[in-house]
């Protein structure tokens, strides 16, 4: 029974196979059963996954993984310390992870309150309000201006009904609703009028309906169920790391085994000196600390993010932000303020006696409760100088003929002068056929055929251009009482108002940018093509100019929708398949898809996409658990400047990944060569291991803070299918570590093979390396700007580890007991400036090469 296309049937059908009288309703004894039957009228309760769940979920992430392996490495090889170290950081990391799914999921909960926590319903031919959860099939339900409704229904009466249903399809303007009629099976769902759906408002007006689906069954039930079944897509980061970590741990293990192998083979080093050179050296080269740079990256990343208002719910979205190709946004509350606001008068001389009327025939509340067109017209009155409690007062209201979807018009009488006025608004042609006078310059005159058609003319070009058209009409009466048909007749028209739901004013501004920086914004409503297009057509959106509604999507094959969604860019009439649907079309084409949307109907395109944008303040739950990120003030432009961020933070990302591998591969290649030249090898291992654990991470830390470089928003967004290891990463990894080995071994191989002191040689090497290191970093904060131009100091947190690690250099080769224990001896005068005169050749060269290239 329930599913059945309801709104193809009368009142009356719906009544016969419900097997319910509507004029009594259900008996307790029927909404038992009922309930029973179908369930209780609730959206799904999620099945929360436990947390031992979640992690192990996390603990299956590729670099996770590997710092596992790590650690059981470790303890393997007894180093009791480190392994202790590793999984600190495995549970920390992983903790972090738990926590911040287990805040997510907790959102699924807030779906419930979409629904009125009570509802009015006819039971036993009384009229009863009861949890709307007990709402059941057949229920006789009653509709109440600002009541939400609480469930699927079949209108039965309707009386001037206008129902907000902009959470649901992106309609921004109350539907009206009308029970006396049949709609085609094929329908949209923002075209069946004589149905109301759950999680939708009551705007105006009031009727009855027969519950025709609740729960999961009901429209909003349907979507919350399709956005939970969509899986998410892999996240460019996600991708990458997984390649890089399967290849670097190899890498590592192969060097780590090398170099002692051929320490005993080629120069009979110590095979006990040797393993452990090999055990420090796995330490050092595997990279256990990736997930923790990765992981303080996407960290601050969100940080900064919230800074500027977006709240990103899962930290590895961070990052997709700055791969974005397309951002598909809604139209209704995101691009618009889902507001209705006066833009035109017609003709713009009558505004002030426009205005009045509108005020007087209005039945919105001073503080703009009631419907949006009318708390519209009383805003727009108050803008002009209007005061609106005076004019009620000064003319109070004698009756009032409320509007209805067949007369399609409003009218009050009130007190004016010692007079009986009719004020009466409505659509154009219903209050033009009631009209003979019009107001002119001139005063009242007769108004021919002509000036009507052309009103009418004038009320469809103001249409077309996406603006609700309200005509004004007035007239006096002489009877005290006075029928519908009376006061209705005989009017003088005044003029045309017409409504819009405005554009927000950052948005023109926000679009450009995105086109700017290769981003191609388009819309996707499930609002009028015309409307769609007039708002397109305000804020500067490509492809203006062609729409394409849902029928017409239905008709294309998917191979064909693929190449269509390449060049079309306005989507109107849409349902939340058509969203979803639109979304994986442009997965095909290898596009990074953004979508940004407020309500119910976006819910299962915002999961599927790469990144999901929900609205905040005006966005529907079901919205907000579905999205990555969350807007807390609905603000377009905060789209925009989060995707800067997301380009910093992977820039960011990718810099501390290359420092920190270069690193890695100088500190490999300066062990290699003295092994290879049959000399003792430059670090002893407890140097390595302070070398790792205090200084590579914590430099590779300090890129998280560089700022962005000149020019990032006016290049095309990076391509997600290349590797982030790509060729020129590597090169740059492998010639930027040539000159930190170099400076290393000089300052090593020097002293060794001029003093044949051990100890002096391997202070050399260890305080070349530190000083080298810093130096290094500051010459990598950019591939191709020199460091004047970027500023010395602009990223403070470098500038302050750098000062921190040299002053650590001269505390521990001066202070005997620290100089003890870490097997260092006391530096003269030219072994200090060799060390620094190496780690300066070894690194600035870098800035030389830049400066001659930097244009």
């Amino acid at each position: 029974m329930i599913g059945q296309a309801w709104h193809t049937l009368t009142a009356q059908e719906v009544s016969t196979q419900l097997n319910v009288d509507s004029a009594v309703g259900l008996t307790a004894a029927d909404a038992r059963q009922r309930l029973t039957q179908f369930g209780s009228n609730r959206l799904r309760q999620e099945k929360h996954e436990p947390v031992w769940e979640i992690f192990l979920e996390e603990l299956r992430e590729p670099m996770v993984l590997l710092l596992l392996f790590t650690g059981v490495l470790y303890a393997i090889w007894g180093e009791l310390s480190d392994t202790l170290t590793i999984f600190f950081v495995i549970l920390t990391l992983t903790a972090v992870e738990v926590v911040n799914e287990r805040r997510a999921s907790k959102a699924i909960a807030a779906l419930s309150r979409l629904a009125e926590p009570t509802a009015l319903v006819r039971r036993n031919g009384q009229a009863i309000e009861l949890p709307a959860e007990q709402v059941a099939p057949g229920d006789v339900i009653l509709l109440e201006a600002g009541r939400r409704i609480s469930a699927d229904a079949r209108l039965i009466e309707t009386y001037g009904l206008a129902v907000d249903e902009s959470a649901l399809t992106g309609e921004s303007l109350p539907v009206e609703k009308e029970a006396d009629i049949t709609v085609a099976e094929q329908a949209a769902l923002a075209e069946r009028r004589n149905l109301v759906f759950a999680g939708t408002s009551i705007a105006r007006g009031r009727g009855v309906a027969m519950v025709v689906a609740t729960g999961m069954s009901a429209e909003l039930g349907r979507i919350a169920d399709l956005a939970h079944e969509v899986e998410p897509p892999r996240t460019p980061l996600q991708k990458a790391m997984s390649s890089l970590s399967k290849s670097l741990v190899w890498l590592a293990l192969g060097f780590s085994v090398m170099v002692p192998v051929l320490g005993v083979v080629l120069s009979g080093q110590p095979l006990r000196q040797m393993l452990l050179t090999g055990l420090s050296l796995a330490f050092a080269t595997i990279p256990e600390e990736m997930p923790i740079i990765i992981t303080m990256v996407l960290a601050l990343g969100a940080y900064r993010l919230s800074k500027q208002r977006a709240i990103a719910k899962r930290l590895q979205a961070v990052e997709t932000l700055g791969a974005v190709t397309v951002i598909a946004t809604d139209k209704t509350g995101t691009l618009t303020e889902n507001r209705m606001e006066v833009s035109r008068f017609c003709p713009d001389a009558r505004r002030s006696k426009l205005l009045e009327v509108g005020v007087l025939c209005n039945d919105a509340t001073e503080n703009g409760q009631g419907d949006p067109l009318e708390a519209a017209l009383l805003r727009a009155a108050r803008r002009t100088g209007l005061d609106v409690q005076a004019l009620r007062q000064a003319y109070p209201l004698m009756d009032e003929f409320t509007f209805d979807n067949t007369r399609k018009r409003m009218s009050v009488i009130y007190q004016r002068a010692g007079k009986k006025w009719v004020s009466v608004k409505g659509a154009p042609e219903s209050v033009l056929a009631l009209s003979n006078y019009q107001w002119t310059e001139a005063g009242q005159q007769p108004l021919t055929e002509a000036e009507r058609q052309s009103t009418l003319t004038m009320a469809a070009r103001m249409a077309s251009e996406g603006l609700r058209v309200i005509a004004f009409a007035e007239t006096t009466a002489q009877a005290d009482r006075l029928a519908q048909e009376q006061a209705e007749s005989d009017l003088t028209f005044v003029g045309l108002v017409g409504l819009a739901d405005p554009p927000r004013p950052e948005v023109k501004p926000s679009i450009r940018a995105c086109q700017s920086a290769g981003i191609r914004p388009i819309m996707i409503t499930g609002d009028h093509p015309l409307m769609a297009k007039a708002i397109a057509h305000e804020v500067g959106l490509d492809g203006a100019g062609q729409v394409l509604t849902g029928p017409e999507l239905d008709a294309l094959s998917d191979e064909a929708l693929v190449q269509t969604v390449g060049q079309v860019s306005l989507y109107a009439r849409t349902t939340p398949e058509h969203k979803l649907r639109i979304v994986r079309a442009l997965h095909r084409r290898d596009e990074v898809v953004a979508v940004t949307g407020d309500g119910i109907n976006d819910a299962p395109a915002l999961a599927a996409a790469d990144i999901g944008v929900a609205m905040g303040e005006t966005g529907t739950d079901v919205a907000r658990e579905a999205a990555a990120l969350v807007l807390a003030d609905d603000n377009f432009a905060t789209i925009v400047r989060a995707t800067e961020e997301g380009r910093i933070l992977f820039e960011n990302l990718k810099k501390g990944v290359r420092y920190y591998l270069t690193c890695k591969v100088a500190l490999v290649t300066a062990t290699l060569l003295p092994v290879l030249l049959r000399v003792p090898v430059p670090f002893a291992p407890v140097q390595i291991i302070l070398m790792e654990l205090f200084m590579d991470l914590a430099a590779a830390a300090t890129f998280v803070a560089e700022p962005a470089e000149s020019g990032l928003m006016q290049r095309p967004p990076r391509d997600s299918k290349k590797p982030f290891m790509d060729r020129a990463m590597v090169s740059s990894i492998f010639t930027s570590a040539i000159g930190l080995f170099g400076a290393v071994s000089v300052a090593y191989l020097v002293t060794w093979y001029g003093t044949a002191d051990l100890a002096k040689a391997q202070t050399m090497a260890f305080v070349t390396w530190l000083l080298g290191h810093v130096l290094l970093a500051l010459n990598m904060r950019s591939e191709h700007e020199p460091l004047f131009h970027l500023g010395l100091f602009s990223n403070r947190l470098m500038i302050v580890w750098g000062l921190a690690t040299m002053l650590f250099v001269l505390i521990v080769t001066l202070v005997p007991g620290l100089r003890s224990a870490l097997k260092l001896e006391a530096l003269s005068g030219g072994n200090w400036a060799l060390a620094i005169g190496a780690a300066l050749v070894g690194t600035f060269w870098i800035e030389a090469r830049k400066l001659i290239t930097f244009e």
